[in-house]
Order: C-alpha cells, then structure tokens, then sequence
C-alpha cells in the first residue's frame, strides 16, 4: 500500500480531490486567473503546460513520492492544485508545497482551510512528525502565508537550486512537528471561525 494512501479531503470553504488529467480544463482556467505562471520566483504551470504538469505530478505520485491534489472552492469550481511531496515514509515527514491558486480564491479562508485539512490528515491519519514547508526566498507572499499557519523557520538552503532563468534560488524552510500540532490545529480553527475583515 501507498503511503499516504489518495483521499478526499472536504470542508466549507474548499476541497482537495486526487489530482487527474479530467481537471486539466478547469486548471487551465484557474492559472489564467492572474496569470500565475508569469511570476518569476515560483513554478506554476502555463496554460499550454498544465497537461504535461499533471502528468509530472501523476508520474511522482506512481514513484511514491507525492500525492497530489486538485483544489476546488466552496462553489466546486477548480481554484488550484496543493501536494504532499518529498514523502519519507520511513520517517513518517511529508512537505505541502507545488501549491497554487486562481487570484480569486487568494488572501480567502480557503488556503486556511485547504492547510487545515492536510495537515489534520498528515498528523492524525498518516502519523507523521513533521510537516515540511519550502518557499523561495523572493516569495514574501508565501512565507507570511506560512509563518500565518503557525510553521517555525528551520533555516535557508542557499544557492539550493537553479531556476528556468538560470537564477540561484535560496529556499526558505519551514515545519511544525507533531508536538506542536494541537497548538497550531487551535489556531487555524480559530483563524477560519473568525469574521473577514
């Protein structure tokens, strides 16, 4: 058996489904919302190359080192795609990451909801004893977004990998272990039961 297995994963605000090339329109309408691909620090999939990320992901999930999902909102419209990747079974770790979403699902509860739900799974269902984090250092958005979630900064790998532009990336790494787990569960449902505003 795979671990972690594929799963549904249901809330109010968003969905997480196993990722297929059945999404590939819908994804397709998601990335041009924003026009995501574009952003130079990050790898979001184009329109012309969402079939061919698909099936990477896909390609990754049958080596066992990913599980990824197709987002949907609270509506049951595509918004976006999230992973388990870099899975270490023997170690029970996963990161969440390969994460994207359509610019009118973003600074909404569904990240909130879409990070509570997988990592409820990651630490209640599959047992895990750390949840990992990665972010390029130039991706301000995303490293607020994660220190939101509660995750401590491990450190920075420097000159960690080489971009499609020939870039240096240094990557930002975050994780909460399971100790740390009930505290941040607290404060994400606190976070989702709060007004906007």
């Amino acid at each position: 058996m795979p671990w972690p297995e594929p799963v549904v994963l249901n809330g109010t605000h968003a969905r997480l489904a196993p990722l297929t090339l059945a999404h590939r329109e819908g994804l397709i309408d998601a990335v041009k919302d924003g026009e995501l691909w574009q952003l130079w620090y990050t790898a979001i999939p184009s329109p012309e190359g969402m079939e061919k990320e698909i099936e990477r992901r896909l390609g990754l999930q049958a080596a066992g080192s990913m599980l990824p999902f197709t987002v949907f909102d609270g509506d049951g419209r595509i918004a976006g795609m999230t992973t388990y990747m870099n899975i270490d079974a023997a170690n029970r770790r996963v990161e969440i990451g390969s994460t994207w979403y359509a610019k009118r699902v973003q600074r909404t509860a569904l990240n909130t909801e879409c990070k509570l739900m997988l990592l409820t799974h990651a630490f209640e269902r599959l047992d895990c004893i750390a949840v990992e984090f990665r972010t390029h250092f130039f991706n301000r958005a995303s490293r607020r977004g994660i220190e939101r979630l509660g995750a401590k900064l491990d450190g920075i790998l420097r000159s960690h990998q080489i971009g499609a532009g020939g870039a240096l990336r240094d990557t930002v790494v975050y994780s909460i272990i399971a100790s740390e787990w009930p505290t941040v569960k607290q404060h994400l449902a606190f976070s989702l039961a709060r007004p906007p505003g």
